[in-house]
């Protein structure tokens, strides 16, 4: 337990991190990686460099400071990040360097302000905290391995089959190489897949949300193509890219078992309202095809956004579903159609959604709502759910890759790219 001076202390320094946390943790990343390269290997280099890791850190710590006399307070982001934690592999002893950095971050930044005082409290604290994280993530191994087809770390997979979904849009079914079982999951969670691409110095991990339901015979990843993302001048997307274009069928990956906290509420019997942008629809449509099956009453509306119809994936899967079913409705919004499909009227609304037609397409505000996507789209989503009345509770989301801020002005995001798992 910490004392009262030193959570005093820690408090004391919330106006500090607010100015200065982002400052603080993208130094504290390069100080990391230069001591301790070999680290590299288990972050996404995209997210460093586009300033997303060290943003969500700096929420982190701040949120960490502000509730330090209420660590229960922010479980639910520490389960959030330890299930990405232990689908990474990070490991307990990597938790004191991680600690010893910090504060020299802190202590580089801050100057003279940082004083000894200040510096010994946050060593105090830190153990605290890590020692939550420790012993959080330590169960979740424990679940992982133990459960029936479980397993520790990372296990080789085959590419059963590589199936083209759209332009940009391509999934991998994938197969323990060893025959052996599957473990379970629950829809809306990821894998992690470690590449060694040819040239790289160091591995690369992405986390790629499972895309089918549990229960079948292989893990399906439904993967964006992500070159035209541009980082300092330079192409991002490696992972995609190679996942694209190098990786075959019968080509072995290895994934860690699955993980995640967003995850379909099955005792829930409201309606449910999935509401996906772009590659977002990956962990909906798993979440929407157990549903369909494990409560065929309940009503179900799925509503996708895409450019067009050519980079909409699993359609016609999707639609197949919504044909068994009267109790599913499927709607389309294409934000530049095609003139074919205009002329075939393909989809249900041409723009961006908006108020008024999610008012007429939803026969009532009444439900639990799941969405994914770009944060930008996800920020209107948010704001529009809001609006019709929307419960805090019933609005769940995932962003893919580094925590953000759903609460930000649409405007501040237009020029943020869509980060695929």
């Amino acid at each position: 337990m910490l004392s009262e001076k030193t959570i005093q202390v820690i408090k004391s320094t919330v106006p500090v991190l607010q100015v200065h946390g982002t400052a603080i943790t993208k130094r504290f990343y390069q100080m990391l990686f230069t001591n301790h390269p070999a680290l590299l290997n288990l972050f996404n280099h995209a997210n460093q460099k586009q300033g997303k890791q060290p943003t969500a850190l700096a929420n982190a710590v701040y949120a960490a400071a502000l509730y330090i006399d209420k660590l229960e307070t922010i479980i639910p982001v520490v389960k959030q990040i330890a299930h990405k934690h232990r689908s990474l592999g990070v490991k307990p002893e990597q938790y004191p360097i991680v600690g010893q950095t910090l504060l020299a971050a802190i202590k580089d930044v801050l100057g003279d302000a940082a004083t000894d005082e200040i510096l010994q409290a946050w060593a105090e604290a830190y153990g605290v905290i890590a020692q939550v994280f420790i012993d959080v993530e330590a169960e979740m191994y424990q679940q992982s391995e133990q459960q029936s087809g479980g397993w520790a770390d990372f296990r080789a997979f085959r590419v059963q089959r590589k199936v083209v979904e759209s332009d940009v849009i391509t999934s991998f079914y994938l197969v323990p190489q060893d025959g052996g079982a599957l473990a379970a999951f629950e829809p809306g969670q990821y894998v992690s897949v470690k590449l060694q691409i040819p040239g790289e110095a160091h591995t690369h991990i992405r986390q790629y949300s499972l895309s089918d339901a549990p229960g079948k015979p292989y893990y399906r990843i439904s993967v964006k193509r992500e070159e035209a993302i541009q980082v300092k001048g330079k192409p991002e997307g490696k992972v995609s890219m190679y996942l694209h274009t190098q990786v075959k069928e019968g080509d072995v990956l290895w994934l860690s078992a699955p993980a995640g906290d967003f995850t379909l509420d099955q005792k829930d019997t409201r309606p449910a309202v999935f509401i996906s942008g772009g590659v977002g629809l990956t962990p909906l449509v798993s979440m929407m095809t157990t549903l369909a099956a494990s409560a065929p009453d309940r009503p179900i509306t799925f509503i996708h956004a895409a450019q067009n119809g050519s980079v909409h994936a699993l359609r016609q899967e999707i639609e197949e579903l919504a044909g068994r079913s009267p109790q599913i409705k499927v709607y389309w919004c294409y934000e530049k159609p095609t003139t074919m499909e205009r002329e075939n009227i393909v989809y249900d609304k041409e723009g961006y959604i908006d108020l008024p037609w999610l008012q007429r397409v939803l026969s009532s505000p009444e439900a639990v709502f799941y969405f994914c996507g770009p944060v930008p789209f996800m920020r209107t989503i948010n704001r529009l759910l809001k609006e019709l009345g929307v419960a805090d509770a019933d609005r769940r989301y995932e962003f893919f890759g580094p925590s953000g801020d759903l609460e930000a002005p649409d405007e501040a995001a237009a020029s943020e790219a869509a980060v695929q798992r």
